[in-house]
């Protein structure tokens, strides 16, 4: 486990139950690691917001302007806020890039710690429904050399034009590391 993972815990027991921790950061800062290692730790739930890209009817030019519309923030609220909110057992439907549709149904019971990783998790619309929102961040050059070890070479350039730029303007322009409790980097 990194030294991240004992850092967020430490600070996740300050907190009063039920919790709903936000690890938000940048593209292969580590977002999914530590959310897995605090679940291997803790024994907390764990939804990536991947399964919340936005469906095709979705991404259209307005959608993709918007800072931080990449992503169903509106299905998260829905199928997943609201529900952890009322402490009620819940169901979402992750989409499936590779099919680009919603697949398999995953049944969540609710527990004493969910943490919602990914980017864009910190948009401003769910901000009020976290107790911690944690922000990775990572060097530009090793984030480059990690998003080419898990996604490989051709994958590489469509990261460097599209999706780093995407998250960095949302980063900058809704403040979104100056606003979390946490922000650590994960060069260590």
């Amino acid at each position: 486990m990194n030294k991240a993972v004992f850092v967020v815990a430490e600070e996740i027991k300050k907190h009063a139950k039920p919790l709903t921790v936000a690890i938000d950061g940048r593209c292969a800062a580590g977002k999914t690691t530590l959310a897995e290692q605090l679940r291997e730790l803790l024994g907390c739930n764990v939804i990536h917001a991947d399964s919340f890209f936005p469906r095709p009817e979705q991404r259209n030019a307005e959608r993709l302007n918007e800072f931080g519309g990449n992503f169903d923030r509106e299905r998260l609220l829905a199928e997943v806020m609201l529900p952890l909110k009322r402490g009620k057992p819940f169901s979402y439907r992750p989409f499936s890039c590779k099919t680009q549709s919603l697949v398999g149904e995953i049944h969540v019971e609710p527990n004493e710690v969910t943490v919602i990783e990914g980017s864009y998790s910190c948009h401003p619309a769910l901000w009020e429904y976290y107790g911690l929102r944690v922000f990775l961040t990572v060097d530009p050059t090793e984030q480059l050399k990690r998003i080419e070890r898990r996604n490989g070479a051709d994958s590489l350039a469509v990261f460097r034009e599209r999706w780093i730029p995407l998250e960095e303007k949302y980063f900058a322009v809704l403040n979104i590391a100056e606003r979390c409790d946490l922000v650590l980097d994960t060069r260590e």
